[in-house]
């Protein structure tokens, strides 16, 4: 599989971009990373992670202080893999599968991080990650992150969807996701799509014209 920062040369015509995090699957990652820390370090990464996604402070300012909270090992990523499978929302695949024969390739756009996300994207068939990569020692304990992915930050998400689309200029596009993050998107994709299958957010549900509460509904407002 090709990732985002082996950087692969796409071919595609066609971009269903989608956020992961309680939107391809119920859970929000950095929260169960920090449930296996204990109740303590959960709490504090949970009221972390509501404030930057209800857009109440930037994304940046709480991404490193989650994970010096957390410390994750490269086993906890494997152990989170697996909770997105099982996690998964209802119609998901079909929706996916229905999308690729209208020409849409996916690619997950995530604040996640990719050693999570990985099994997710493989069960999905999904060939491209742009998410944020965690760095391990030869034990597997936490040594840190990619201090430059564009997803640790407010505007990160539009940078990449603008990167392909400079590529690939005849591009359509879409994105869809349940955050303020994923809303920024709409000054750079044709489409925005806001996703309520997990969490409704208010500043989404009153800006957002477009929106699914299942999957079953994706493929009636892609662009065409």
């Amino acid at each position: 599989m090709g990732f985002r920062y082996l950087t692969v040369t796409l071919a595609m015509k066609r971009f269903l971009f989608l956020d992961c995090d309680s939107t391809l699957s119920a859970i929000e990652g950095i929260d169960e990373l920090a449930r296996l820390k204990g109740p303590e370090v959960f709490a504090k990464v949970e009221d972390l992670t509501n404030q930057a996604m209800n857009g109440e402070v930037p994304i940046g300012e709480v991404f490193a202080r989650r994970l010096d909270l957390i410390q994750p090992s490269a086993a906890d990523c494997q152990t989170v893999g697996q909770q997105y499978i099982e996690h998964m929302p209802e119609g998901l695949e079909e929706a996916l599968a229905e999308a690729r024969k209208l020409g849409w390739t996916p690619v997950i756009i995530s604040g996640g991080f990719v050693d999570c996300i990985h099994p997710l994207a493989e069960h999905l068939g999904i060939e491209s990650i742009e998410a944020v990569p965690l760095e391990f020692d030869q034990t597997g304990a936490y040594q840190g992150y990619d201090l430059e992915a564009p997803t640790t930050r407010n505007g990160g998400k539009p940078e990449i969807i603008a990167d392909y689309l400079k590529r690939h200029p005849e591009s359509l596009s879409c994105m869809v996701g349940d955050g303020i993050s994923d809303m920024e998107c709409e000054e750079v994709a044709d489409r925005f799509i806001a996703c309520f299958c997990f969490v409704e957010r208010a500043k989404l549900t009153e800006a957002s014209p477009l929106q699914i509460r299942h999957f079953k509904e994706l493929n009636s407002l892609l662009p065409t």
